[in-house]
């Protein structure tokens, strides 16, 4: 290996750090409000479940958001459209920190829903294309690090700061902070000349790549299995495994930085080993979670198992990430952004399905059920996978003298998936 790809495999470029800052911010604002729901609802005048629609819109934004906005914005330099997200985003709360009507809040949490999708979509080929083929995975777990550091920092302080002053303190906090980020990515992150005009109809073939719906489907599997567990882990928590109430706020941040650690672990070595890596984080976190359905009665046996699926359910993020973006060749941008969309529509429709699971007679063991089954059928696409693998490869979109993705090169540099 050259000294030169050994160094940046060891170091990533500090464009991939300003760029998880942006995420922290982002990640902090989606769930920030479910612990200000009650002060948001008394004074907006509305009741607590129609409060929570600010969350339902988010999320909702977040499926649709990042494949629209990756495409509205694809002529647009990449510097460009990360600055404007975090303007919007920083204006969307702005408008939402003055408002009284709740109608205005809920379309502002649509607005910076679609300025996080954006955000991310472009944020992700930023990264890649910085920390070079050797890091991909790195630079992209420390990401997605960013989202899982929100969870376990950002939030919370976020909901301490609204406990203590006002549920628009956090806002004015988030717009103050993103209207700095954006000053800062405006100052370091590059803007890349491109050889040629960024082509809609290339993104859109990218997406023939039958490797690329591959990775997609095993995305929304993972992420829905384990997430559709952790909607109702309180319940488990306290009802099944009886750990007492005030200790919950405490397993959930130490699963959260089980979750860190698992990107940062997965990051580092899918960058040798990605599909190893899937096998290993899909197979792990299948086993955790059938361990829950039957062991979650003893309390402690639960709270390491919950801490566990933090490490496990989120190491193959990072490899996912790279994948798609190594994947789609040249046309990287709107396969990106469906990553982040796959993950939005596994945690929908997984939380619905173990919602109705706890109603049922399976009571607080329906949901890690579920997400057993979800995580389970992540073996239909990694078998695809391998399958292909062994088979003819299949080569990346590329139009003649477009800009290349993630170079395919033999070695360490860009090991087979």
């Amino acid at each position: 290996m050259s000294p030169s790809v050994d160094g940046r495999s060891r170091k990533l470029p500090f464009v991939v750090w300003v760029l998880a800052v942006g995420t922290f911010l982002m990640g902090s604002t989606e769930f920030v409000v479910a612990g200000l729901l009650p002060e948001v609802a008394d004074d907006l005048g509305v009741s607590v479940s129609r409060a929570g629609l600010l969350i339902t819109a988010f999320a909702a934004g977040m499926i649709v958001g990042p494949p629209v906005m990756a495409i509205a914005t694809l002529r647009l330099p990449r510097r460009s459209t990360l600055v404007l997200a975090l303007v919007v985003f920083a204006l969307g709360h702005v408008v939402a920190a003055l408002s009284s009507n709740f109608a205005v809040v809920l379309v502002s949490r649509v607005v910076t829903a679609l300025a996080t999708g954006a955000f991310w979509c472009v944020a992700t080929v930023v990264a890649a294309r910085a920390a070079g083929p050797a890091a991909t995975s790195r630079a992209l777990g420390l990401l997605m690090g960013g989202l899982t550091v929100a969870n376990v920092v950002g939030v919370p302080l976020g909901s301490w700061l609204g406990q203590v002053s006002d549920w628009r303190g956090p806002f004015w906090v988030l717009a103050a902070l993103s209207a700095c980020a954006a000053a800062v990515v405006g100052r370091f992150v590059p803007d890349e000349p491109r050889r040629q005009p960024p082509s809609v109809r290339a993104e859109f073939a990218a997406l023939r790549q039958r490797r690329v719906w591959l990775v997609l489907g095993f995305i929304a599997l993972l992420m829905g299995g384990v997430l559709a567990t952790y909607s109702y882990i309180s319940p488990l928590l306290t009802e099944r495994a009886g750990v007492p109430a005030g200790a919950v706020p405490l397993v959930l941040a130490v699963y959260g930085l089980g979750a860190v650690l698992g990107t940062a672990v997965g990051g580092r070595v899918g960058d040798d080993r990605p599909l190893a890596t899937m096998i290993a984080s899909a197979g792990t976190t299948t086993l955790i979670l059938c361990l829950l359905v039957f062991l979650s009665t003893s309390p402690w046996v639960t709270v390491v198992l919950v801490v566990l699926l933090g490490a496990t359910g989120f190491a193959a993020t990072p490899v996912l990430g790279a994948l798609v973006v190594r994947f789609a060749g040249s046309a990287p941008t709107l396969a990106s952004s469906l990553s982040s969309a796959a993950s939005n529509v596994g945690v929908t429709i997984g939380s619905w399905v173990a919602g109705v699971a706890l109603a049922s007679s399976l009571r607080e063991a329906g949901p890690p059920l579920v997400g057993t089954v979800a995580a389970a059928l992540t073996a239909v696409p990694l078998t695809a996978l391998a399958l292909l693998r062994a088979t003819r490869p299949e080569t990346p979109p590329r139009r003649p003298g477009a800009e290349a993705g993630p170079p395919a090169e033999t070695g360490r540099a860009s090991p087979p998936y």
